[in-house]
């Protein structure tokens, strides 16, 4: 089993909550981590858990198990009753860790019943930090980071992705509310493959799908709420230049976007006209989501003027302001780190980092030049 990077924020969180959610996308991992926590679990989207979960739920209550309950957002009753145990032994923390596929804005149980109860852990697929020493960077910016979908198996890439998205359109997001069809869905799923790294455009997008902006904004937060997709948010700063408003979007998981564009090898991969933004969003997922899993604080934006100055990634911290620039090449160069020092200097960033494909490593005056590893091992 590949150690997770989140084991230990997760255990940190079990002794200071009575009660964890451990949230991510389907098949990220979740259950086989819970399990290595506690023995005592149920899927509460099988019946037959249900029933032996309410038949039990008194003897459970005695006991200082670890309980979990996997997809706990198909079975809204059992929030009050955890609500009920906790209240009732306020005390006593590390009792439950709940497992589900939808943030918390689709999880209204959660806020309503559970407030001040709950921590929350998101875990992603693996991650390139988690997979360093077993495989290479270039194979795991191929097939992405979900077990089953072909780092773990290649011979599952790209099927794997392909029926697990087609899975998702047909069964899980209507059942998680999507209003969508699942062709219209599937086809929403390629118009964000084309636009990954893209300034996103509503109306041009609902234009396609013969639906309003208003719809496809609804669409696009239902996917940002299952882990599918990352909407980066514009950097906006009192400077005398016109600055972009609307949020870049990024598939989250490589592999996912590698198979609806249909690219299977990295030779095919390499030749394709959006490889950059491909490289682009794999390295900034791979940053917030290192990030997260670590429990850092920050939140993550990019910055882009009308006028061409430009950052990929501008994290900001409780204290600092870092300006990342990512570039799919062996050799940057000055100009490459000039351009980010000019754009960093407008919104006063405190770290400058170049992160392109060199084996070399560079350190000056407030920037850095390196690749992704080097970059994710600075950053924990």
């Amino acid at each position: 089993m590949i150690e997770r990077l989140i084991v230990r924020q997760l255990s940190n969180r079990l002794k200071q909550f009575p009660a964890v959610a451990l949230l991510g996308p389907r098949q990220s991992g979740k259950t086989t981590l819970a399990k290595v926590f506690s023995t005592h679990y149920f899927d509460l989207e099988q019946a037959e858990d249900q029933l032996r979960l309410d038949l039990h739920w008194g003897s459970l209550m005695k006991s200082k198990q670890l309980i979990i309950l996997d997809e706990a957002q198909v079975s809204p009753g059992v929030f009050a009753k955890i609500r009920g145990a906790v209240d009732a032994k306020r005390k006593q923390n590390g009792r439950f860790l709940l497992l589900g596929s939808v943030a918390p804005a689709l999880m209204k149980n959660v806020s309503e019943s559970l407030a001040g109860r709950l921590a929350i852990c998101e875990l992603c697929p693996l991650l390139s930090v988690e997979l360093a020493k077993k495989y290479n960077e270039n194979e795991i910016w191929l097939r992405g980071g979900f077990p089953d979908g072909g780092i773990l198996k290649p011979k599952n890439f790209p099927v794997w992705e392909k029926d697990y998205l087609t899975l998702l359109a047909q069964r899980d997001l209507p059942a998680w509310g999507l209003p969508a069809k699942p062709q219209t869905t599937l086809r929403f799923f390629k118009m964000l493959a084309a636009s990954h790294g893209q300034i996103w455009n509503a109306s041009k997008i609902g234009a396609s799908l013969g639906l309003n902006y208003h719809t496809v904004n609804s669409y696009l937060d239902y996917l940002q709420n299952v882990y599918l997709i990352l909407s980066l948010a514009p950097y906006h700063t009192n400077i005398r230049k016109r600055l972009v408003k609307s949020p870049k979007i990024y598939w989250r998981d490589s592999g996912l976007l590698h198979a609806l564009l249909e690219v299977s090898s990295m030779e095919s991969l390499l030749v394709q006209p959006w490889v950059g933004a491909s490289w682009e969003g794999w390295c900034i997922n791979q940053i917030l989501a290192t990030l997260k899993t670590t429990g850092k604080n920050f939140e993550a934006y990019f910055f882009r003027t009308n006028d061409g100055y430009e950052i990929d990634l501008v994290l900001k911290f409780s204290n600092s302001l870092w300006a990342f620039e990512f570039k799919l090449t062996s050799s940057p160069g000055t100009e490459d780190m000039k351009r980010l020092n000019t754009a960093a200097d407008l919104i006063k960033a405190d770290k400058r980092f170049l992160i392109s494909k060199s084996e070399r490593q560079e350190v000056g005056s407030g920037f850095t030049s390196t690749n992704m590893q080097h970059c994710l091992k600075m950053i924990l």
